[in-house]
């Protein structure tokens, strides 16, 4: 808590205070938009039920805003990247996990509790491995950065000849996504394996997300996506062959706003507050002056 507080801090000693309208942040879910408040995020310890909104808004006497960090991103990417002028579009992130955002018809899609875009947690393998909500076989258990790198000890534990053990100096405990990427770039036939195959999970959860949501766009980001088109060319195979006729176009492309997506989503997230409220910001008391109650769930 105090490291967001400095962070607030320093920003605002850079700035006119008096021109801020507004403090947007993007935090691990799950979350709850419309209270502001953490339910359990597993990589902050010890964050259960926290009134993170509510504790910021006190302190700096300003606005404040809290959503789901993959849903601001894709507001982001709507706003100021890879979906600028597209009113129907899927964000995903493919990184430590696997997160999105769906936006219909221009706005964010939250769902009855906030709690929509969680894409990474799609069932595609019933009986695969044990996923970190506790579910089985779901996309992020699949393709997420660690799946990845799980996949390649596995197959090299099982004697598989491959240049990744000398990039991690045969300590299989440094194997990560990103040296298997590297491995992929340079030619190796192993990681383009595995790259390949998360390509392939993550193509058929897009093919899911088309059929249940008719998209114009849909945009990749995260750092598992920094490998290109050896991930992006088998996902698009596998829309093309299993999205049905009519859907097959839609788009997919890289993110555009690289590390700095978070940053822009949250700036987005209280942008779109002052735009839809402008007199709600006038008064701190009043209980509805969160724009999230104006956004349709529906």
């Amino acid at each position: 808590m105090g490291r967001i507080k400095g962070a607030i801090r320093e920003a605002a000693s850079s700035t006119d205070w008096a021109q801020v309208v507004g403090i947007g942040i993007g935090a691990p879910g799950p979350l709850n938009p419309w209270t502001g408040v953490i339910h359990h995020a597993p990589n902050l310890p010890g964050w259960r039920d926290v009134p993170l909104r509510d504790i910021i808004q006190e302190e700096f006497q300003m606005p404040t805003f809290l959503g789901n960090d993959a849903n601001v991103a894709a507001l982001a990417e709507h706003r100021f990247g890879a979906g600028q002028g597209v009113d129907d579009l899927i964000y995903m992130t493919v990184s430590t996990g696997i997160g999105g955002g769906v936006i219909v018809g221009g706005q964010l899609l939250l769902g009855a509790d906030g709690l929509a875009g969680e894409v990474g947690h799609m069932t595609l393998e019933p009986h695969g491995p044990r996923c970190n909500c506790g579910n089985i076989g779901c996309l992020e258990a699949l393709a997420a950065g660690p799946a990845i790198a799980r996949d390649a000890r596995q197959r090299i534990e099982e004697g598989a000849r491959t240049a990744i053990v000398d990039l991690v100096g045969g300590d299989l405990s440094q194997v990560t996504a990103k040296v298997v990427g590297q491995a992929a770039q340079e030619g190796d036939e192993l990681a383009i394996e595995l790259i390949r195959r998360a390509g392939f999970y993550i193509g058929v959860g897009i093919v899911n997300l088309i059929h249940l949501f008719n998209p114009r766009l849909f945009v990749i980001g995260g750092g598992v996506s920094k490998v290109g088109d050896l991930l992006f060319d088998p996902i698009r195979a596998v829309v093309r062959e299993r999205a049905m006729p009519a859907m097959r176009e839609v788009r997919i492309v890289p993110a555009t706003l690289g590390d700095d997506v978070g940053l822009l989503g949250a700036v987005a997230l209280a942008m779109e507050a002052q735009a839809a409220n402008p007199s709600r910001f006038a008064n701190l008391a009043d209980p509805c002056y969160n724009f999230l109650h104006d956004i349709p769930t529906r």
